[in-house]
């Protein structure tokens, strides 16, 4: 992540810290050869965060009291940048998913809450800050030097790591989920922690990260975990990070693009929304099926013209009902009015 700090602070933070906290003016009589910029006290030196891109730093990344090398700074603006990167990239790609790929008639499931758009969108942006504020602390460890990053490709371990990392990444990720996720399923922390993102029985792509923020906080641990314990390529890294917030949108689009028995898509996960204990896994089935909680998608699940009708509804909310039931008791989500005149009619 010390590659997208240093973006930032070459064009934002270099900035903003300047203005927030101005380093004193250097003493009389003292010279370039003294400072690094002959203007103020800052001994930062810049050394690029790594070799694919250089980028020469302006004045005002000499000019604040907390250089960029200052553990604090760093804090504040990765908490920042996950927060604030976090929102941009769920909120665009979300509204692209729901214009471009959601089925609308998805709001005339019965299970459909009201207002469910705006309250997942609101439960996201509550959660997000305080998830990123919890992350912080470990991208900082990780920016420091304590975890096992490299930079070039020539300085990993093997030739052939540059590529088994990423596969390697998935796996170990989709393992810690798996458990973390059962493991919220457990009744004495499903209710307080995990119950929230299960209000939506019928998710749209804005549902993607509508949490309790330690509930995400807990499902985002295996990717920071991974470079602390594995090398990992930074670049690679940063892309990960990217494509797991594009796979947490898509697996909750509704769009069933295939029935692959090895990934874990959208119907799979439609199906953990619906079912509530099957189906824990983000990228692969495999640890479901090791685990005794897959449940494979119907075939008709597939075919949408039926499973978006009003009979394979009903057929999906009798069995999800029950489930509900004996897994959280009454069911206190407030569906759209008219489809609750439907059903008492």
């Amino acid at each position: 992540m010390d590659v997208v700090l240093e973006v930032c602070d070459q064009f934002l933070f270099d900035y903003m810290y300047q203005w927030v906290l101005p380093a004193r003016p250097a003493p009389s009589g003292l010279t370039e050869q003294t400072f690094a910029n002959g203007t103020s006290m800052s001994t930062w030196q810049y050394k690029p965060a790594t070799e694919y891109l250089h980028m020469t730093p302006s004045q005002a990344a000499y000019g604040s009291l907390w250089a960029r090398d200052n553990m604090w700074r760093q804090g504040v603006s990765l908490f920042l940048i996950l927060w604030i990167f976090g929102f941009i990239v769920y909120f665009v790609f979300a509204s692209l998913s729901y214009l471009f790929v959601f089925d609308k008639k998805t709001f005339e499931h019965p299970k459909f809450l009201k207002n469910q758009i705006w309250l997942e969108i609101k439960q996201a942006n509550e959660a997000m800050p305080i998830m990123a504020l919890c992350t912080a602390p470990l991208l900082v460890a990780e920016v420091r030097g304590y975890g096992f990053l490299y930079d070039t490709l020539d300085e990993a371990p093997w030739p052939w790591w540059n590529w088994f990392q990423v596969p390697l990444f998935l796996f170990f990720t989709d393992f810690g989920i798996y458990w973390i996720h059962r493991g919220l399923h457990h009744p004495w922390v499903y209710k307080h922690l995990h119950k929230p993102h299960h209000k939506w029985i019928m998710p749209t792509p804005f549902a993607s990260h509508a949490f309790h923020p330690l509930d995400g906080y807990a499902q985002s641990l295996p990717y920071h975990i991974f470079p602390f314990i594995f090398p990992l390529q930074k670049v690679a890294y940063v892309a990960l990070f990217v494509f797991i917030n594009f796979w947490t949108i898509m697996i909750h689009d509704g769009e069933y693009v295939a029935n692959n028995p090895i990934i874990n898509g959208a119907a799979c996960h439609s199906i953990h929304h619906l079912a509530f204990n099957y189906n824990y896994g983000q990228y692969f089935t495999l640890w479901d099926r090791i685990g005794g909680s897959y449940r494979a998608p119907e075939q008709e699940m597939f075919q949408k013209e039926v499973r978006m009708s009003e009979e394979h509804w009903k057929k999906e909310v009798k069995v999800m009902e029950k489930i509900q039931l004996e897994v959280e008791g009454e069911d206190d989500r407030e569906y759209e009015p008219e489809i609750e005149t439907k059903k008492r009619q």
